[in-house]
């Protein structure tokens, strides 16, 4: 058992003290300093004062002086009238005020709106409203069963009979299941004979395992009617299989060699596990 983070509405939050505070957020003076440093950053090494002033909401005279500082505490470097170029300092501390302020988007989002968000679930059984429940992820969806046993839990916030959606609130915990995984079944191209150059019982046992079956082009399409299985989908099948994948699934998809490569960049983004196969007939020439 993997025990793997699910987070459809905030199941899983940082402490508050993790979210960290930028000085940037507490002082205005820092901000604004910050602020201006951005555009010069943005717009070096030709600085207009005058489109900065306008950019931030503050004067032309107050960005002079705000650039002087920065000039005198080693942020920033002038090379000429009009002409800056933010340092390696300057870049650090940038950094640094933008790191902690993702860190308290972070906590607003996860921490303080994740509290409140709802999310959807089915009902494995009658649910009323203020109900606590139980949260568990089966075939790719959340489900909701009455009682707080569990380690991730919520607050239903509509009734709901058994089968039905339900809405739910206040998540908790962490949902445990198995990694998903991500099979790439590779079939020859059209031009190196398709689907006739499939060997059906192999890409047959590969579906039967399958809990999602997607097409990545034509020939996947055609391959997988020809051994009887219709592909859940035949758009965007990499990122349909990463979906998948992320909450426990196992995909696959079934693309040409021409396509195969879209389908696991997409998987990569998608930081699917995969693995790429081929149900091509070795014995069977390109012209079958």
């Amino acid at each position: 058992m993997d025990a793997r983070i699910v987070d459809p509405g905030g199941l899983f939050r940082l402490p508050p003290k993790q979210a960290g505070m930028s000085d940037a957020l507490s002082d205005k003076r820092t901000a604004t300093r910050f602020r201006v440093l951005v555009e010069i950053a943005d717009r070096q090494p030709a600085v207009s004062q005058g489109e900065i002033a306008e950019a931030v909401g503050v004067t032309s005279q107050a960005v002079s002086e705000y650039i002087r500082d920065l000039v005198d505490d080693g942020l920033v470097t002038k090379e000429g009238r009009s002409r800056y170029s933010i340092t390696k300092e300057g870049v650090d501390w940038l950094f640094q005020e933008a790191t902690a302020l993702q860190r308290y988007a972070d906590h607003v989002t996860d921490d303080v709106l994740g509290s409140v968000r709802e999310d959807t679930a089915i009902a494995t059984a009658d649910i009323d409203a203020g109900d606590e429940v139980t949260l568990s992820v089966r075939d790719g969806l959340l489900h909701a069963t009455p009682g707080h046993e569990g380690p991730a839990t919520g607050v239903a916030t509509t009734d709901a009979d058994a089968d039905t959606d339900v809405s739910i609130t206040s998540f908790e915990g962490v949902i445990e299941m198995d990694a998903g995984s991500v099979a790439v079944v590779q079939v020859p191209p059209a031009r190196g004979g398709g689907s006739r150059a499939v060997d059906v019982d192999r890409l047959c046992t590969h579906c039967a395992e399958a809990d999602l079956v997607v097409a990545g082009d034509v020939e996947g399409v055609v391959s997988l009617r020809s051994a009887d299985v219709e592909p859940a989908v035949t758009v965007a099948a990499g990122e349909v299989a990463a979906s998948a994948a992320a909450v426990g699934m196992r995909a696959v998809v079934v693309a040409s060699t021409d396509s195969v490569g879209r389908v696991t960049d997409a998987l990569r983004d998608g930081d699917a596990d995969y693995d790429v196969l081929t149900v091509a007939e070795s014995e069977t020439s390109p012209s079958a």
